[in-house]
């Protein structure tokens, strides 16, 4: 085999790696937090590269704005991380940095909360992609009279406050309010 060959071998190759390595990467989905709406009870941090002032971790309060230094409060409630991200970025520049490099993390979701015919209602932490199965589990699970197919759910940003049936592999929003019914049989 000469040198060309097995140059045009390793290009060949190559290219086929890039076009799998394209594929799957445009397969895999974006990271929750990506999408997450900020509310009351979230926990952040925001840091500013080369800032260590202007970082903070604050819990976002019941008005969904959290108290940031040099600009006083920001509504965060209802915005994803990258929204917030662009909004104190904006706010930065000029005014007290040339170019600032703002990001933002989740730290801590809001509970959400399962009550009814559970061994322990309450309030317990969120975590990405839980099902109300795993909810109901971490409520210490079924009592004896639980009714497994009247579950229900109040999702937090519904005003109406309404009850859905909701099924067991269905996905937990941070907030809701799940409720397992009694069984009369």
């Amino acid at each position: 085999m000469n040198i060309s060959a097995m140059n045009r071998k390793i290009y060949d190759n190559f290219l086929i790696f890039i076009v799998i390595f394209i594929v799957v990467f445009s397969y895999l989905p974006a990271s929750f937090s990506d999408d997450y709406p900020i509310g009351p009870g979230d926990k952040i941090k925001i840091q500013v590269f080369g800032e260590p002032d202007l970082s903070v971790e604050t819990l976002v309060g019941d008005s969904g704005t959290v108290s940031y230094p040099f600009l006083g409060e920001i509504n965060v409630k209802g915005k994803t991380v990258l929204q917030i991200e662009d909004d104190i970025t904006k706010r930065l520049r000029g005014n007290y940095l040339i170019n600032p490099e703002v990001t933002v993390s989740i730290l801590a979701y809001r509970q959400f909360y399962v009550n009814g015919f559970v061994k322990r209602p309450g309030g317990y932490s969120f975590q990405p992609r839980m099902t109300v199965r795993k909810a109901i589990s971490l409520a210490g699970g079924f009592q004896e009279r639980a009714n497994k197919d009247r579950v229900k759910v109040v999702h937090a940003n519904d005003q109406r406050a309404i009850a859905y049936p909701i099924k067991l592999d269905d996905i937990v929003k941070p907030g809701d309010i799940i409720t397992v019914e009694r069984s009369f049989f």
